[in-house]
């Protein structure tokens, strides 16, 4: 699929899940140079930037909404050259998906565009990381949420659901430390040519300054998930202690009561109250009077109750 969005003096052009005709159309319009080819042909793993004829590749992945709400990777190329801009995207890239239908929408409001290149690319940075501050705060209202069930006393269905959720700020955290030196890279390529002016150097400071904003609140909601996550440990680590101590606690009291029962039992010579017929009741009123003796002990230790 491919969106065209003409602005002053020059286009933008996005390949959604292209075929590869497609791609080598668009290589051939905008005679982009044969070394970028393979890079738009297929995915690119990690992160990367080049320069060639007059133009510039730059492939980032930035973390996204996945299947069953986990975060997944999406990839998007980006070929800059003075008067236009190509996108490929293997996949729905939300944000991007967004900003067209906007454009489309300024279009038919707007007959005259003063969007220009560089104005044109620090619109798509500024979507594409907003959609990745957007995902974390997602992602934070399922860690609230988490929180509220770990206090009401559901230490043992929580974490998991913390280990989950730290896991993804993990690979967000990852994915945008991925892009910092090539975005860094592909900005000062661009600042190095004069179609775009000294204005640009500012423009580039700021989508810098965005990723810089993202990293850090992932990184910062990170180590909250992390916290959490020990406190939780904590929790259940102490809920477990209680009841370990409650079980101890109950069966030093029922300890004495057997070792009565077993005294008894024995039925030897000079056994006492082993003729008397209210033998059973007697047993039973030292058992419960032992019992009863070594519970209030044990609550004055406030070792139960």
């Amino acid at each position: 699929m491919i969106f065209r969005h003409a602005y002053r003096e020059g286009v933008w052009v996005d390949l959604e899940q292209p075929s590869e005709d497609e791609i080598r159309d668009v290589i051939r319009e905008f005679s982009i140079s044969s070394s970028f080819e393979k890079e738009m042909l297929s995915p690119t793993p990690a992160a990367l930037v080049a320069g060639d004829a007059g133009m510039t590749l730059l492939v980032l992945h930035f973390p996204a909404h996945g299947e069953d709400d986990d975060t997944k990777s999406q990839e998007v190329d980006f070929i800059v050259g003075d008067r236009f801009i190509v996108t490929i995207r293997y996949e729905v890239v939300a944000p991007l998906y967004h900003l067209k239908k906007l454009l489309e929408a300024q279009t038919l409001v707007e007959k005259k565009n003063l969007i220009t290149t560089d104005i044109l690319l620090e619109i798509l940075f500024a979507h594409l990381y907003a959609s990745v501050r957007d995902h974390t705060d997602h992602i934070l209202d399922k860690l609230a949420r988490v929180e509220r069930d770990m206090f009401d006393g559901r230490e043992r269905t929580t974490i998991r659901s913390i280990s989950n959720i730290s896991r993804e700020f993990l690979h967000m955290e990852a994915t945008l430390a991925n892009q910092e030196d090539s975005l860094a890279r592909f900005l000062k390529m661009l600042a190095g040519r004069d179609a775009f002016g000294p204005a640009f150097a500012e423009r580039a400071e700021r989508v810098l300054a965005q990723r810089e904003q993202a990293a850090r609140l992932v990184a910062t909601h990170r180590a909250v998930a992390a916290e959490l996550r020990e406190t939780n440990s904590a929790l259940l680590g102490s809920r477990q202690n209680e009841i370990m101590k409650t079980l101890t606690t109950v069966n030093f009291i029922f300890l004495p009561l057997g070792l009565i029962t077993w005294t008894f039992a024995m039925r030897t010579e000079g056994t006492p109250l082993i003729d008397s017929p209210n033998a059973f009741w007697i047993v039973i009123g030292i058992m419960l009077g032992v019992a009863a003796l070594l519970t209030a002990f044990f609550a004055r230790k406030r070792w139960i109750f």
